[in-house]
């Protein structure tokens, strides 16, 4: 069990494309024609065997539109996590008061969407592939359109004013042990995790950081600079998120 995509929802999508491929070093973004059936259009960025995607309301009434007027502006919108057995993961959450909003099985790719009223803070996915290593949401040939500047997802960060309760939600929803982490609580999923850390300000628990895997910082700083975005040393502020690029 792993990260494996994490998705943020952009009003001006092409505006946030260009930001994107520019500060990765993605010659190329994928668009998934079939992400019309939720009201949405969509970007997708290789980064190693991992992938960010940044969507975008063309429909009335979508989920990413009402995250994005609940948040008052773009912001992070799903965490995608790859499980071994879907089939055993679903069994397991039938025990459970967790919902299931959406499901896909198409044989090769299965997926579920869990309700973010039940796993507050973003839309939680759980998904199988078959064989484990491709990710048919990638589209093909997604491995010659990775980013010069980074290699992977490694985790990502829930602040909420009750991170405990938040993480706990998360924890069912994957079955997993929460841990502490500091000043806060962690899930371990393999190489990657997800952090639940303390907002006093925030209405309601939200997705607020990334921390993503480099290859050449010097080339992530120069871009963020030259794109005119917030930067905090390694940390650059793009879509309602905070990417922490993070290198050996």
């Amino acid at each position: 069990m792993r990260i494996r995509q994490v998705a943020l929802a952009a009003s001006d999508l092409e505006k946030t494309d260009a930001t994107l491929r520019r500060l990765l070093g993605c010659d190329q973004s994928y668009a998934d024609p079939e992400i019309i059936y939720f009201g949405l259009d969509n970007r997708l960025y290789t980064l190693g065997d991992c992938f960010l995607e940044v969507v975008s309301p063309v429909q009335p009434n979508t989920a990413a539109g009402r995250f994005l007027d609940r948040r008052g502006g773009d912001c992070g919108y799903m965490v995608i996590v790859q499980v071994e057995n879907l089939a055993q993961e679903q069994e397991r959450l039938a025990d459970t008061a967790i919902r299931t909003v959406f499901a896909d099985d198409r044989g090769n790719a299965k997926a579920i969407h869990l309700h973010p009223k039940d796993v507050p803070g973003a839309i939680p996915s759980l998904d199988e592939m078959r064989p484990p290593e491709s990710w048919l949401w990638a589209g093909d040939g997604w491995e010659q359109r990775a980013g010069c500047y980074a290699r992977g997802i490694l985790a990502v960060e829930i602040r909420s004013p009750d991170p405990k309760a938040t993480g706990q939600c998360w924890a069912e929803a994957y079955g997993i042990e929460l841990m502490p982490a500091g000043n806060g609580w962690r899930l371990e999923m393999g190489e990657t995790e997800i952090r639940f850390s303390h907002d006093s300000t925030a209405v309601e628990p939200a997705l607020m950081a990334i921390d993503v895997d480099a290859v050449d910082l010097d080339a992530i700083c120069a871009a963020a600079d030259g794109l005119g975005l917030e930067r905090d040393g390694h940390v650059v502020s793009v879509c309602g998120m905070a990417f922490n690029f993070l290198s050996p």
